[in-house]
């Protein structure tokens, strides 16, 4: 008997090919070329061609994999069997995977030094072995960071393609997509590694031009502030930029296409979340207690940046670190270590095969706060709903990554109006009747004179 191969997660090893086998070794052989790295077993594993030949190997494999996962299948969402795979249903390789990540995050943000990070000596381990792509991009020796910067994008740009197969029956999901892979790895990555190459000679600030505060909450520190104002023409404009985003662009976008436009289009986090955390969208808590603690630590964390902002501009003008009972430096340091680091990545990615794919932009994303709020009060986007269609089969709720019971509004007919959706649209095209549609208010307005116009029509032509 032939079997077809209808999805990642089915357990049954018929329905994984020796296409899909050696696309895995491919990319297991690339990666394994990393994890040597780490050791400095040997010198030879330094030069150029280990490095791009191990991007390329797992290049290969993700893309192979994803190729031979959906062409055989037609168009629409497979997602047989995912509360049976232990990978994506917080099974045995899912907390695996959930320890390797947040261990990661750990050396990444505290013990640099394990990666290869030296300050007084060349570099060694992984860091090292990403060096000739950093002295081709930037001419400059590479860093943790910049470790991070070139695994995150191609993360975003692989299971992007992932996704794309994924989704190909959907121009919303391919769009959407294909938007947060450009953002990632123009305005994200090469923009900013290439401008700081060629102006290494000026102080240093922050020069991703998504930098938009409170989600890059260091925008407004007097190194990032002082670094802008003597940074020349490059540096005024990265200032006025992020201040325009924050304060005129980001409403006004909001105002006509929610929060989508950035959670779902632009983010770097979201673009994360969306291709290699799909999988594990599931595994969302769709509980009111879940729905209560999110509310209360997203806006917690977001009174937080607001207070601690402050005081960091109260520093800037007045040169004076102490208000009252209050560090200025050390509130700063807190929010870093406790928002910056530990949650939005430590918790923020390494919990995906826990919590589900989206925990740091449902709990403590300060920035998916201040979009909610303008997106739940003076937005024109919701997703409207046919409770004729509805037959209560509870897909749109199981892979609403934000944790919402989207089943409880299509059943009552009501849009969904909340602060917390970034409108991936995951809902409705999971949806097997149609019932839930992406729209603002001009759509819906407009929807509804069309069809008043039809009814009008059929009325005349009835009784002539």
């Amino acid at each position: 008997m032939k079997y077809s191969n209808i999805s990642l997660a089915n357990p049954n090893p018929h329905f994984v090919t020796w296409q899909q086998k050696t696309a895995v070794a491919l990319g297991g052989v690339g990666l394994l070329f990393m994890v040597i790295s780490l050791f400095n077993l040997t010198q030879a594993l330094y030069q150029p061609l280990y490095l791009y030949g191990s991007l390329t190997l797992m290049a290969i494999g993700v893309t192979w994999y994803s190729v031979e996962l959906y062409k055989n299948t037609e168009p629409g969402i497979k997602n047989d069997g995912v509360w049976f795979d232990s990978l994506v249903n917080r099974g045995l390789l899912g907390w695996v995977l959930g320890v390797v990540l947040t261990a990661f995050y750990v050396l990444l943000y505290w013990y640099p030094q394990v990666l290869g990070l030296h300050e007084d000596g060349p570099n060694t381990g992984i860091v090292h072995f990403f060096d000739p792509l950093s002295q081709a991009l930037k001419g400059q020796p590479s860093s943790q960071w910049f470790v991070y910067g070139v695994l995150y994008t191609f993360a975003i740009l692989f299971f992007g393609i992932k996704f794309l197969l994924k989704y190909r029956h959907s121009r919303y999901h391919t769009i959407r997509t294909l938007s947060v892979m450009f953002f990632q790895l123009v305005f994200a990555f090469l923009l900013p590694e290439i401008l700081e190459g060629l102006n290494a000679s000026t102080p240093y600030y922050n020069k991703d031009f998504k930098n938009i505060w409170p989600l890059h909450y260091s925008f407004y520190y007097e190194w990032n502030l002082n670094g802008m104002l003597e940074g020349g023409k490059l540096g005024m404009f990265t200032l006025v930029w992020g201040i325009m985003l924050t304060f005129v662009i980001t409403p006004i976008l909001t105002y006509y296409y929610g929060k989508r436009w950035y959670c779902s289009w632009v983010c770097g986090c979201g673009g994360l979340a969306e291709t290699a955390g799909d999988p594990f969208r599931h595994l969302s808590d769709k509980s009111l207690k879940a729905w209560q603690i999110e509310r209360y630590l997203i806006h917690s964390v977001l009174v937080f940046v607001v207070i601690m902002t402050g005081l960091v501009l109260y520093t800037f003008f007045s040169g004076k670190s102490q208000i009252l009972f209050l560090d200025t430096y050390q509130i700063r340091a807190w929010y870093g270590f406790l928002i910056g680091a530990t949650f939005s990545g430590v918790i923020g990615v390494g919990f995906y095969p826990l919590l589900g794919n989206r925990v740091w932009c449902r709990y403590g994303c300060p920035m998916a706060a201040i979009l909610g709020i303008q997106q739940k009060y003076f937005s024109r986007f919701r997703i409207t709903s046919n409770s004729g269609q509805c037959i209560s089969c509870g897909n749109c709720s199981t892979y609403c990554e934000m944790g919402i019971d989207v089943r409880w509004y299509a059943q009552r007919g009501q849009d969904v109006v909340r602060a917390s959706c970034v409108g991936c649209g995951v809902c409705a095209a999971v949806c097997p009747r149609g019932v839930l549609r992406l729209e603002n208010k001009k759509d819906i307005f407009g929807r509804a004179q069309r069809l008043r116009a039809e009814v009008v029509t059929e009325d005349v032509h009835y009784s002539e």
